[in-house]
């Protein structure tokens, strides 16, 4: 009867590192990761620093600074506006510990990063937001921090690459956050009036209130492959108009399909597309 017994040397996943020593043994728990787009189980080699799944080809979400490291070149990037100071203007409560702990989880001042760098030497402006930071929620910092990123360009003659990643407008800010969508809007309107190029990089999640303004707003629209981009969410939607919506609805791919998307860019070869982009306009003279 002994060999029906359950064996109690069994590995065991130890889900916190820190804690005191255990005799038994134990497995990392850092070691694994599952896709959502085709739910497989992988091992973290296998998605690389990319962090792209090698069977469906989804790509996992990253830090704005993990983004920098992918795009521009080394030591090229200069931070704009990030000293710009946190309100809370309809009294959330706690809203501003949130905003506290989300600063120090992510070492970002807010959800979007913004600033000057190079691809390949060619001088351009760059917006990256970041999921992390509250869903990458846009309130009045961020943007603020857009308007200028736009601002700044207009006045340097820069053309803009804005990677989008939100769950939309930031509720903790109410209608403050909603009026965001214009102010960023306009600024884009005087980026193009003075001929200059604006590209968006749709990345997971693209969603809400971004949807409907700036991530829109590019001359050229790209996306990585599987990423979500929508502005209500798929079941209010059904609700709304008592309809069964296809599987891939709001996927990268159905948009571009549907003509509201000029490309899906696997993430490994972004920077080649981007730099080819940049070089073409300016040869063209859209940046001068």
């Amino acid at each position: 009867m002994g060999l029906f017994n359950k064996k109690k040397n069994y590995i065991r996943i130890n889900p916190n590192r820190d804690s005191l020593p255990t005799k038994k043994p134990t497995v990392p728990d850092d070691m694994w990761a599952k896709c959502p787009n085709c739910k497989r189980t992988l091992y973290k080699k296998e998605i690389g620093a990319e962090k792209v799944c090698p069977h469906c080809g989804y790509s996992f979400r990253i830090s704005a600074w993990e983004r920098l490291a992918l795009t521009i070149d080394e030591k090229s990037f200069t931070d704009w506006d990030n000293q710009l100071e946190q309100k809370n203007p309809i009294d959330f409560p706690d809203y501003l510990a949130k905003i506290d702990t989300n600063k120090e989880k992510t070492g970002l001042d807010e959800a979007v990063l913004t600033g000057r760098a190079t691809i390949n030497d060619q001088a351009f402006a760059i917006g990256v937001m970041d999921a992390n930071f509250i869903m990458g929620s846009m309130g009045t910092v961020v943007g603020e921090k857009i308007t200028r990123l736009f601002e700044k360009a207009t006045a340097d003659k820069l053309p803009v690459v804005l990677f989008t990643a939100s769950g939309g407008a930031r509720m903790q800010e109410g209608i403050f956050s909603l009026m965001q969508m214009a102010k960023i809007s306009a600024a884009v309107k005087r980026h193009s009036n003075a001929g200059l190029l604006y590209i968006t990089v749709l990345t997971d999640p693209t969603t809400g209130g971004v949807t409907a303004s700036f991530a829109m707003e590019g001359d050229i629209i790209l996306a990585e492959p599987q990423t979500l981009v929508g502005f209500a969410g798929r079941r209010v939607i059904e609700q709304t108009i008592r309809q069964q919506l296809p599987d891939d609805f709001q996927k990268a791919e159905f948009l571009l399909q549907h003509g509201f998307i000029d490309q899906i860019v696997p993430r490994m070869a972004l920077r080649d597309r981007l730099t080819k982009l940049l070089a073409f306009h300016q040869q063209k003279g859209w940046c001068e």
